[in-house]
């Protein structure tokens, strides 16, 4: 992706967000010391974005087979995750659907919510095998963190009835992908070049996820979503610039710069 395509890509995402990742997280992040946290977190992510996609599949869309085959599909990723178990170059060949995604009868939201969504886990848990594959590289070993507040931040907000429970998952999934495209630009400057090739590479695939959460939020709803994409993006913007005493990759500005 060259110099110009990549401000190309990086506009409608700033016009998106309310705010800048500050210049403090900038900073912290670019550590050497952080390194180990901000990729930890980062395979976290991959692994949380599939998950969430896969639960808007399973709720909203498909019939129990193919939910069931979902699950089997994440299995292996989530017992590497949770459980230590197994070995992580075999995940390269797990990732793969077993069975084609049958909408549900008479679902409102059907084929266009599955496929995308389909793509989407296939290219997160893509993504997730990579940052193993850094890890690797920079013998970093995989532990245990806690999530930090962002994603439970503005979950906490979303309306309790459908639509409009759908609708604001995907606008704050939109918000979550746009962040992180953002975030990987700003750091992309800051680290080795094996590490900024990967952060630029993930540019396109984050931008063009944060369109399709948009696109299916107003397409599910029955009213226009400028309002709940103002309500969410001034939440988000909250939760990015004020201060934050656990860094992580979605955290806020650091209490201790």
């Amino acid at each position: 992706m060259n110099f110009e395509n990549y401000n190309a890509l990086l506009q409608p995402i700033n016009e998106f967000l309310k705010c800048e990742t500050p210049l403090e997280w900038v900073n912290e992040a670019k550590k050497s010391a952080n390194l180990s946290i901000i990729l930890l977190d980062h395979l976290i992510c991959e692994l949380k974005a599939a998950q969430s996609a896969m639960f808007l599949i399973r709720k909203y869309a498909v019939d129990k087979a193919s939910g069931d085959a979902l699950l089997e599909w994440l299995k292996p990723f989530e017992t590497f995750i949770y459980k230590r178990e197994g070995n992580w170059r075999e995940l390269a060949n797990k990732n793969k659907l077993s069975k084609s995604m049958i909408p549900k009868s008479n679902t409102p939201y059907g084929q266009e919510l599955i496929d995308k969504m389909v793509t989407l886990i296939k290219e997160e848990l893509h993504h997730f095998y990579q940052v193993l594959e850094i890890m690797d590289e920079y013998e970093i070993e995989y532990k245990s963190i806690t999530p930090c507040r962002y994603a439970k931040g503005m979950l906490r907000h979303v309306k309790t009835y459908e639509p409009d429970a759908l609708v604001d998952k995907l606008i704050i999934g939109a918000y979550i992908e746009a962040r992180s495209c953002e975030r990987f630009a700003k750091l992309a400057p800051h680290v080795d070049k094996r590490l900024g090739d990967f952060y630029i590479s993930l540019l396109r695939s984050e931008a063009r996820h944060y369109q399709d959460y948009l696109t299916l939020a107003q397409e599910i709803s029955e009213f226009d979503i400028t309002e709940r994409v103002e309500f969410f993006g001034q939440l988000e913007a909250e939760l990015i610039s004020t201060p934050d005493e656990d860094f992580k990759f979605h955290s806020g500005r650091p209490t201790n710069s």
